[in-house]
């Protein structure tokens, strides 16, 4: 088992606030990263029917089993204890009682922060970074790791990612798409997000998507707010600045793991990755994912977007850093080339406060050139550490 590298932030928050809240999707890792940071915290999981029926009936008992704090696991399961916790940390004011777990999309943040405001952290726990995903043991290749993914159970049960991913589509996924979504039409929806992964790193267009999948544009936006809440996909938002320039106004869509997006559009082996005519928006998918994984797991929180004009100049990827923005290009191949470079010299003459210049590309070697510096995709996390003055996890 590896030490994720959102454990230091855990630690340190248990510290200082009464409860701490790990949030994420679906196999993530969130019970084996708290039990493991807890290991001298008694632990219930809410999924057993036995702790749950006892914490329905008598929560008021239930809780007063762990005097000394525990780690409450799944706890969407039971939401009325979160009242009962919140009388127990105000009367008793110590730092460190609780550690509560729980899935993004049954609306656990909002459902925290109203019942526990003020008296709990909250973090989110997102699937493995290229850096655990090393440690893990897996391969550095790039079509590697746009097959496989990071979802934490592949890389520690050496499973194979084909038959894992498509058991997580049908088991968490569709599921839970039917059970906070109340879909019906299944196929369609099926459909549906395979257009989604087909359609990485692209503006959102529900009226295209819509029609495409065969349902109606207000359906397409019910189901991509589906998909968002289940921690399948996100959006990330254009960048709004002060210059005379038409600016795009529409998010673009990506996969929280680029392993799910490279399986929903039919790659069964890295090897079919190599001339496959998605590989690029694969690869920038699995560089924006890990500026968003590195963003939660140092608790964070950077206001991450991407900029693009009416006239086409576009920057994949604006990270806020403590001297100013990052301005991000993504580039799969392999080899660096002149006009890349030139780019990144437009976007920093066009948006005010860019103070660094970045490609992520499909080499393996650093290097500076024009002021930008390349970096390859597995060094992409330890780049914006060294640009926010800190040591890389």
């Amino acid at each position: 088992m590896i030490e994720r590298e959102i454990t230091p932030y855990l630690l340190s928050l248990f510290g200082q606030y009464p409860v701490v809240t790990v949030t994420g999707p679906r196999q993530s890792g969130k019970t084996t990263l708290c039990r493991s940071a807890f290991a001298d915290l008694a632990y219930a999981n809410l999924e057993d029917p036995d702790a749950r029926e006892f914490a329905e009936s008598d929560p008021r008992r239930f809780l007063a089993q762990f005097g000394d704090g525990a780690v409450l696991d799944e706890i969407q399961r039971v939401p009325s204890l979160l009242s009962y916790i919140q009388v127990i940390v105000d009367e008793d004011r110590r730092n460190g009682q609780f550690v509560l777990t729980g899935s993004e999309q049954f609306g656990m943040t909002s459902t925290i922060s109203q019942s526990l405001a003020g008296r709990t952290a909250l973090l989110r726990l997102l699937p493995f970074t290229l850096a655990e995903c090393r440690l893990a043991g897996a391969s550095g290749a790039v079509d590697k790791i746009l097959y496989t993914g990071g979802y934490p159970r592949i890389h520690d049960q050496r499973l194979n990612p084909t038959q894992a991913l498509a058991d997580y589509q049908v088991t968490y996924v569709e599921r839970d798409a039917q059970r906070i979504g109340g879909i019906r039409d299944l196929a369609a929806f099926r459909r549906f997000v395979r257009l989604c992964a087909g359609r990485v790193g692209q503006l959102v267009n529900l009226s295209s998507l819509g029609a495409d999948a065969g349902v109606s544009q207000p359906t397409a936006r019910q189901w991509l707010s589906v998909l968002e809440s289940s921690d399948i996909v996100f959006r990330l938002p254009p960048h709004h600045t002060n210059i005379r320039k038409r600016l795009t106004k529409a998010p673009k869509l990506y996969f929280v793991d680029v392993g799910l997006a490279s399986y929903l559009i039919g790659i069964r082996s890295p090897e079919q990755l190599a001339a496959h005519p998605l590989r690029g928006p694969l690869f920038e998918n699995a560089a924006v994912s890990e500026a968003v994984k590195r963003s939660h797991n140092h608790a964070r929180y950077a206001e991450l977007s991407f900029f693009r004009t009416a006239d086409g100049l576009e920057c994949d990827l604006l990270h806020p850093t403590p001297a100013g923005l990052a301005a991000i290009e993504v580039k799969s191949g392999a080899t660096l080339t002149g006009a890349w470079f030139a780019a990144l010299r437009r976007i920093q003459r066009t948006i005010p406060g860019v103070a660094a210049t970045v490609i992520v590309y499909g080499g393996d070697r650093s290097q500076t050139r024009s002021g930008a510096t390349a970096v390859p995709l597995a060094q992409l996390s330890a780049h914006l550490a060294a640009l926010d003055g800190k040591p890389a996890a």
